[in-house]
């Protein structure tokens, strides 16, 4: 099997604090893993070494086969074209419209000619389901669900290896909910030639539980569970069963 990402005994501590504690797990290409556990666990720390963004205090990580700690941060920027990001809340530019927003990455880190990147977000607009309505609208005119839409178009420009979800259905309604795990699984699907990488954090199980190939359960800095969904769904550990039972009302 190939791998996305590879944590070996991987460590972070903050002063006395160790958010990471020797944290052994590989993402396999091409696949949906989402990385589930309570408020303090240690999902965004660990995100924010796939990214790059911190550095491990011991152990290593190699994302794509390189070590990130290695790199300087001109190599780091360059290095971060190959994931797409979509935040909890989207973090559109206030001030652009839907297609500006979506041909930022565009204009900033690639040559494409105006022509190209028009043909490009006008792809990209299709492929995510948007109304061509909303190409010229502000993220103040679009509804929370029309957000994550432009989100994950702008995420996809530069036709990512990586996505990374952070909270991606936090504080919205059920039938957002459900549009939003629908458009990453068949995103997913989408690019799986490309073998195209998604990684979830989370703390909604039932979404989870239905768009996921992997599972991986973080406790204080521990994986105290990590297989694929349908194992996952029978364990007998405590604390996940308490978790499952505690999420599925």
């Amino acid at each position: 099997m190939e791998y996305a990402v590879e944590c070996k005994k991987l460590v972070k501590s903050f002063g006395e604090d160790t958010i990471l504690n020797g944290l052994d797990m590989n993402i396999p290409k091409g696949k949906i893993t989402t990385i589930l556990g309570y408020s303090g666990a240690g999902k965004s720390t660990l995100l924010k070494h796939i990214l790059g963004l911190l550095r491990p205090t011991s152990g290593s990580i190699e994302v794509l086969e390189k070590d990130l700690s290695t790199m300087d941060d001109l190599q780091l920027r360059d290095f971060r074209k190959n994931f797409g990001m979509l935040f909890q809340y989207a973090a559109l530019f206030d001030s652009m419209t839907t297609f500006e927003n979506i041909a930022f990455p565009l204009k900033e880190f690639t040559k494409m000619k105006e022509a190209e990147i028009k043909d490009k977000v006008d792809h990209l607009i299709q492929a995510v389901g948007l109304v061509k309505e909303s190409t010229y609208k502000l993220p103040s005119e679009l509804s929370g669900g029309m957000r994550k839409r432009v989100g994950l178009a702008r995420a996809l420009a530069l036709e990512p290896e990586i996505m990374l979800y952070d909270e991606p259905t936090t504080g919205l309604d059920p039938i957002t909910t459900k549009m939003v795990n629908d458009l990453i699984k068949s995103t997913s699907d989408k690019n799986s030639d490309k073998k195209l990488t998604s990684i979830i954090i989370s703390h909604d199980i039932q979404a989870t539980l239905k768009i996921s190939d992997y599972i991986a359960f973080l406790e204080r800095g521990h994986i105290l569970e990590y297989c694929p969904t349908e194992e996952f769904k029978k364990t007998k550990h405590p604390t996940i069963r308490k978790f499952l039972d505690l999420t599925s009302h």
